[in-house]
């Protein structure tokens, strides 16, 4: 009789391709068997997912974990934020090394790399974060690839922080990327015009209080820079990733560059598909401050028909968690307010309730929106978002059935507050199991402190 690990039995795996029901055999970490009526010698356990869906683990692509931003330092660290991604079904996350001016990218990669190692609780990945182009950078870009880390991102605001990339830098790391295939991720806001506007609607900040944020960010100013870099990444053949897309304008430019064949892909976030700017005019509008901001009903409406459509082929969070406390320093002015949500802990459940449930997007579209999809861009696949002999065993079991109301106090986040507060979930993590280990029940950590690893993804990804 074979020997496991664990076994999950009696279930129905759902693949971004596949349906079928089977048990799924694991031993040190990894899928060793797939197939009906599995039996093992005593001692192997068992995880009875009867009744329930067997998704590969969720991956979220777009967190920051103990950010430096505003003055003030995100609210979960590697620990808890990690923690909170396996209460939520998610086994892998992507986090950012920030280069610093005069630093290169791999002393930002290696600092990072100290405050996550030894704290995180499931496995997890960096983007790099180009904001010092010069030739040292450039001769860098095949050994941060070569490492581990073929993923970049680069802002187009943030100009006072000293984070930006002006066109010229972004039209060199699209040519530098290429070459070794890797990719650009994009904050994309046009920065001049919305400093402008910024510092316009800032005169009467008293008028317009949290409201101002939105009023200072009109869709054009993403639209537009959405459409800028693609031009550079049409011009150069450099591979393009529009992070956190907010615009429904933004997903018309993304597809009809698409039509024309440009290399871009996009990713939008639970914010972005389910709430509007009319939360800024509430009591405490300000705490929904995030950048770019959410926008308008018809966005909403125009992202979800990218995602039926495979205009935006990938769902993550921006996760960077801000509480009451925190976000109480914008006193008043809507500049000040440190811009985040948390969200890494209810993306699974949401896009199911949301998308499955209530829009009826099929089930294998949804495991490639919050699973596969991001394996497969970010070099992680068949490693990560699938259910193979072979791949780690990362596996989520869903109850479709399990009703959850969404309250801040029941989450693992270290956030006092939630932008769902008292959204009714149809359907929630069971057990969440990272490389054969289970770490969360029923929305409970489980697991341990430092299970985690980090991943050394491939170049070249793509769907």
């Amino acid at each position: 009789m074979p020997s496991y690990d664990l076994i999950v039995k009696n279930g129905k795996i759902i693949t971004a391709t596949d349906t079928m029901e089977a048990d799924i055999g694991v031993e040190k970490g990894k899928i060793v068997a797939i197939e009906k009526d599995l039996a093992s010698e005593s001692g192997t356990t068992i995880i009875d997912a009867k009744g329930m869906y067997v998704f590969p683990g969720g991956i979220d692509v777009h967190v920051h974990l103990q950010l430096p931003f505003s003055g003030t330092i995100s609210a979960d660290d590697f620990e808890n934020g990690t923690k909170a991604a396996a209460c939520g079904g998610v086994t892998t996350v992507i986090d950012f090394a920030i280069q610093q001016k005069g630093n290169t990218i791999m002393d930002a990669v290696k600092a990072r790399r100290a405050e996550a190692d030894p704290n995180v609780c499931i496995d997890y990945g960096l983007h790099a974060a180009i904001t010092d182009w010069n030739e040292t950078t450039q001769a860098e870009i095949k050994q941060v690839i070569d490492y581990g880390i073929p993923t970049f991102k680069m802002f187009m605001i943030y100009k006072n922080e000293g984070w930006m990339a002006d066109d010229g830098m972004l039209f060199q790391a699209l040519e530098e990327t290429m070459k070794h295939g890797g990719h650009i991720g994009v904050h994309a806001e046009s920065v001049d015009v919305l400093d402008m506007l910024i510092e316009r609607y800032a005169k009467e900040k008293e008028t317009w209080g949290a409201y101002g944020h939105t009023l200072s960010r009109p869709c054009y100013t993403e639209e537009e820079a959405i459409m800028r870099a693609i031009k550079w990444a049409e011009a150069t053949g450099g591979k393009l990733y529009i992070v956190h897309m907010s615009t429904g304008e933004g997903a018309d430019a993304v597809h009809a560059a698409k039509e024309r064949g440009v290399n871009v892909h996009a990713e939008t976030c639970p914010q972005y598909l389910l709430l509007d700017d009319e939360v800024f005019k509430g009591e405490n509008g300000h705490l929904y401050a995030t950048c770019p901001q959410v926008k308008k009903p018809h966005d909403n409406e125009r992202l979800w028909k990218g995602l039926l459509e495979g205009d935006v082929e990938i769902v993550a969070t921006d996760t960077c968690t801000f509480t009451t406390e925190q976000k109480a320093a914008w006193n008043g002015d809507f500049r000040k307010i440190p811009f985040g949500m948390p969200g890494v802990e209810t993306m699974v459940p949401l896009m199911y309730t949301e998308g499955v449930s209530n829009r009826g997007m099929p089930l294998n579209q949804f495991v490639a929106l919050v699973s596969s999809n991001p394996a497969k861009l970010f070099g992680m696949y068949p490693q990560k978002g699938a259910l193979e002999v072979g791949s780690d065993a990362d596996i989520l079991v869903f109850n479709p059935e399990r009703k959850v109301t969404i309250h801040a106090e029941d989450l693992q986040t270290n956030c006092d507050w939630s932008p769902f507060e008292g959204w009714k979930l149809q359907g929630y993590p069971h057990v969440t199991i990272s490389r054969g280990k289970v770490v969360a029940k029923e929305g409970k950590f489980v697991g341990t402190v430092g299970h985690g690893n980090f991943i050394q993804r491939k170049p070249h990804g793509n769907l």
